[in-house]
C-alpha cells in the first residue's frame, strides 16, 4: 500500500455565501438562516459559538450535505456543495464527529476503523487494517483496544475512536458537532488536548460547534459569534494566543479577555433570544 500522509494539502477550503435555510416553507416558516457569510481557510481551526436555536447545527448539516439550503451557495474547495437547486449528500471530504458518538456498537475498534473505506471500495481490508493501525499508532490510541467493543471503552477513549474513523477517511474537513459535550470536565479536558495534539499533526480544517466558550477560545485559531434566529455571523474573533496550548493557556489574561469578549457577545444574543420567546428548532 503507498504510504499516506495525514498532512492537510492546502485542501478544505469553506465557503459560505448569502446561505438561508427555511424550515417547512409550506407550513410554519421557520427561518433558521438568513443571508449567513463565513470564510474558513485550509488547515484553519474555527469555532462556532450562538445561544441555543440559532442554526449552528443547521449551518453544520448543510455543510455536511444532511440538509439542503433554500438560499444562497455553499462551497468547498471553489466547487459548490450545497445550493437550492441541488440534492444535497455528505461526502468522505466532509466527515462529522457527532455529541452523542456514533460507532456500531457490534464491531470491535478495529472494526468500525476499517469500515468506511472498504465500504467506500476506497482498500481492501489488509489494507485498512494497516491503515487503521499505522492511525492508531500515530495519534496515541493503544493497539491493545482494538478487539475491544465501544462497550468496553470510557467515553474519551470513544471519542478517540470517532476520531481516528474520520481520519482514515482522510477528509478534507472535520465537522464537529460539540463532541465532548456529555463528557465529565477532567475527560473533557484531557480530549481538548488531544484534538489540538491531531490538529497539530494533520492540519486538516476543522468547524467545531459548541456552546461552551471556554472550549471555543481555547482550541480555535478563530471564533465565530452567530446571532439569534435567523442565524447569521454576527462577529469574528481572532484567537491569537500561540501553540501548543496546554491547560495553563486557561489562566492566562489573554485567555480570559478573549473569553470575555465572546460571553459578551453572546450574552447579547441570548438576550434577544429570550425577550423574542425563542426555542430551539434548529
Amino acid at each position: 500500500m503507498a504510504d499516506r500522509t495525514l498532512m492537510s494539502k492546502g485542501e478544505g477550503r469553506i465557503s459560505v455565501e448569502e446561505v438561508g435555510k427555511i424550515y417547512d416553507p409550506e407550513g410554519v416558516n421557520v427561518c433558521a438562516l438568513k443571508d449567513c457569510n463565513m470564510e474558513i481557510d485550509p488547515g484553519e481551526f474555527v469555532m462556532l459559538v450562538g445561544p441555543s436555536g440559532c442554526g449552528k447545527t443547521t449551518l453544520l448539516n448543510a455543510i455536511a450535505g444532511f440538509s439542503n439550503v433554500t438560499s444562497g451557495i455553499i462551497s468547498l474547495d471553489d466547487e459548490i456543495i450545497a445550493s437550492p437547486s441541488m440534492h444535497q449528500s455528505p461526502g468522505a471530504d466532509r466527515i462529522v464527529v457527532f455529541q452523542g458518538g456514533a460507532l456500531f456498537p457490534w464491531k470491535t475498534v478495529l472494526g468500525n476503523l476499517v469500515y468506511g473505506p472498504m465500504m467506500q471500495g476506497k482498500m481492501k481490508r489488509d489494507e485498512a487494517v494497516a491503515e487503521a493501525r499505522r492511525l492508531m499508532d500515530k495519534l496515541g490510541l493503544s493497539k491493545s483496544c482494538e478487539e475491544l467493543y465501544p462497550e468496553k471503552l470510557s467515553s474519551g477513549m470513544m471519542r478517540q475512536v470517532e476520531i481516528i474513523r474520520a481520519l482514515i477517511n482522510n477528509p478534507k474537513v472535520l465537522l464537529l458537532d460539540e463532541p465532548f459535550r456529555a463528557l465529565d470536565n477532567m475527560t473533557k479536558s484531557l480530549m481538548h488536548e488531544y484534538l489540538l495534539e491531531v490538529f497539530a499533526i494533520t492540519k486538516k480544517t476543522i468547524f467545531f460547534i459548541t456552546h461552551d466558550l471556554e472550549e471555543a477560545v481555547f482550541l480555535a485559531d478563530r471564533v465565530l459569534i452567530m446571532t439569534t434566529r435567523p442565524g447569521t455571523i454576527k462577529a469574528s474573533i481572532e484567537v491569537n494566543i500561540s501553540r501548543p496550548r496546554s491547560f495553563k493557556t486557561l489562566a492566562t489574561r489573554d485567555f480570559m479577555d478573549l473569553k470575555e469578549q465572546a460571553e459578551a457577545a453572546v450574552k447579547e444574543e441570548t438576550l434577544k433570544a429570550f425577550e423574542a420567546g425563542e426555542r430551539e428548532l434548529a
